[in-house]
């Protein structure tokens, strides 16, 4: 699993009434979830975010209320991987349930700058800042992982009987 893209750069304590605000929460469709990621936060959002672009972050990461939606609309708006220095942990439970790459390592969200291209080798656990040439060590996702995130999700995982 390796992700190419552009960071975009978010603070400490980012909730998931910001990453997705609970006035739209009466709708499941990720692409109407997708056009208002981040919008209470960051107005620029949607207008720059490209298919395949990291998201970074500071501490954690996804706290608040327990929704899948912050994560889903993450994907949805074609963030490919989220790298931040800690994540709360239904946060980070739900991005993997949903299939959303998410990996916590603080040297990479301190050395990783705003419009930096990233490249995210998940399999051998190296991040790498392209722009600046510094390379950064993670834990390698368990094979069981990737391939719920290779398959779109753990409800997609179990369905096809890549994990049991």
């Amino acid at each position: 699993m390796k992700y190419t893209g552009s960071a975009i750069k978010y603070g400490d304590n980012v909730d998931t009434d910001v990453i997705i605000p609970a006035r739209y929460l009466n709708t499941s469709d990720h692409a109407e979830l997708a056009s208002h990621c981040m919008e209470d936060i960051d107005k620029t959002f949607v207008s720059r975010v490209h298919k395949n672009d990291v998201m970074i972050a500071g501490q954690n990461f996804g706290c608040g209320s327990s929704r899948e939606h912050a994560p889903i609309a993450i994907k949805a708006s074609g963030i490919s991987v989220v790298i931040a220095k800690s994540f709360a942990r239904i946060f980070y439970r739900n991005s993997i349930n949903i299939g959303l790459a998410i990996v916590e390592c603080p040297e990479a969200a301190d050395g990783i700058s705003d419009g930096d291209k990233v490249e995210a080798d998940l399999d051998n656990g190296i991040i790498r800042n392209l722009t600046t040439g510094a390379e950064f060590r993670t834990e390698p996702f368990p094979e069981f992982i990737q391939k719920i995130i290779e398959n779109g999700g753990l409800i997609n995982s179990v369905a096809n009987g890549s994990v049991k």
